[in-house]
């Protein structure tokens, strides 16, 4: 089974631990992040997909994705 998150937040470096975070449990990228000013807040925010494939699960839609 293939999974998928889109992990979005602040241009920070929070941001970026949480990319390296998926990428040590075995995310891997899926295409570009994306970047955009959040004119209230006054930030650039980002996103960057990323994917994952598990053997023996089957999806339900109350899998914590990140704990995968």
């Amino acid at each position: 089974m293939k999974l998928y998150r889109l992990i979005t937040g602040p241009d920070d470096a929070a941001f970026c631990h949480r990319i390296c975070d998926a990428l040590a449990k075995g995310w891997e990228l899926q295409g570009s992040p994306a970047y955009g000013f959040d004119a209230a807040a006054g930030v650039m925010k980002c996103a960057q997909a990323v994917v994952k494939t598990v053997e023996g699960k089957t999806y339900a839609s109350d899998m914590k994705l990140g704990e995968q």
